[in-house]
């Protein structure tokens, strides 16, 4: 661990000796665009979540090549909340980015970390307030005025690097109710969320630092804020967003305690026509049918589920075992994160996206 790393983790955990400002929890309100894509430092955590499958341009087969995420993650410390100046640690902008190769059954991962005031952008680290536009290190992840993500990626010494251009073919999904989304039985136990499902990828990915592809593909965008997100006795969840062969998109999540029961649920359906069915929490259950086992960590992860909701009863399995990203060198956490078809009752593929599983390694804390 760097330095820096050290340095920004010790004050974390050793706390301040001037009291923090409360951060502000999440409430039911109208979403307000485009100022809402951008960041929110008065919550205590945020992030804008990108994940997808790519081909090359011009493959003759439909199949996804390689799967990609790349998470921009922002953090109020609570610390030096009245001390002035660039160097006072606010806020931490954490950058996660993975690229999985179906072909060679591997998984790459790299990360990074900066401290941001929460006001004015410095040269490696920003966060807009009033649309879009991240920044950590040579990481970049921007809303044009055309509605269109552009994802630049720096390779320094990831083994990958991308420049990715991500188009809204939909209107925005706002999850729970209007972009208010519970996530447990408190008033606090809440987050503003919304999706954008079926963007459509093109750009240029290069691997081993010189092998470039011109690539085409499909993602899906999360962006979420909060100011305490889970209940005191989750562990951590299990979550996936399935971009739906027929244009539609499907979104379902669990919270678990330490024994593996729901704490809570949700999710989303909505059809290629448009009309949407947000779920109760008694409505969604995750039932695991295969286990794999890291040798990295000993966590062991669902690879195979059996997910049913009001869209109906689907399995999702994962397109490659070995998704779990170790990334505690920046936000302190192990988890899994990996591209997954969804499937019929009958076995046929219905779609693409990605499961996202926490708390398996280590209690997860936001």
């Amino acid at each position: 661990m760097s330095p820096l790393r050290r340095a920004l983790l010790a004050l974390l955990t050793a706390g301040s000796a001037a009291p923090a400002a409360q951060a502000l929890q999440a409430r039911p309100r109208a979403l307000e665009f485009p100022r809402d894509h951008g960041a929110h430092p008065e919550f205590g955590v945020e992030w804008w979540y990108a994940t997808g499958w790519l081909r090359r341009d011009g493959a003759a087969s439909a199949a996804p090549e390689w799967g990609f995420q790349l998470t921009f993650f922002r953090t109020r410390t609570g610390l030096a909340e009245r001390l002035p100046g660039r160097f006072a640690p606010r806020q931490l902008l954490f950058a996660h980015a993975a690229w999985t190769d179906l072909a060679a059954r591997r998984l790459l991962h790299a990360e990074r970390i900066v401290r941001w005031t929460g006001a004015q952008a410095t040269p490696r680290a920003a966060a807009a307030v009033d649309d879009t536009r991240l920044q950590v290190g040579g990481w970049r992840f921007e809303r044009g005025g055309d509605g269109r993500y552009r994802c630049t990626l720096g390779d320094e010494g990831a083994g990958f690097s991308w420049r990715l251009a991500l188009a809204p073919t939909q209107q925005l999904l706002l999850q729970g109710d209007a972009g208010f989304s519970r996530k447990g039985p408190l008033p606090d136990n809440a987050s503003h969320y919304y999706s954008q499902p079926q963007l459509e990828v093109d750009g240029e990915l290069t691997t081993g630092g010189r092998v470039r592809h011109a690539v085409r593909g499909r993602a899906w965008l999360d962006h979420e804020w909060s100011g305490s997100l889970m209940p005191a006795d989750a562990v951590g969840w299990d979550w996936i967003g399935i971009n739906l062969d027929d244009g539609g998109s499907l979104m379902a999540f669990r919270l678990r305690d330490a024994q593996g029961a729901p704490v809570w649920a949700g999710g989303t359906w909505r059809a290629r026509d448009g009309a949407q069915r947000g779920f109760a929490a008694d409505e969604v259950r995750f039932e695991p049918l295969a286990w794999w086992t890291s040798a990295a960590t000993r966590a062991r992860y669902a690879v195979r589920w059996r997910i049913a909701c009001p869209a109906g009863s689907f399995e999702l399995k994962a397109l490659l075992d070995a998704q779990e990203l170790d990334a505690r060198a920046s936000t302190g956490t192990v988890y899994w994160e990996g591209l997954s078809e969804l499937l019929s009752a009958e076995g046929k593929r219905l779609g693409l996206g990605y499961l996202e599983m926490t708390g398996y390694a280590a209690p997860l804390r936001l």
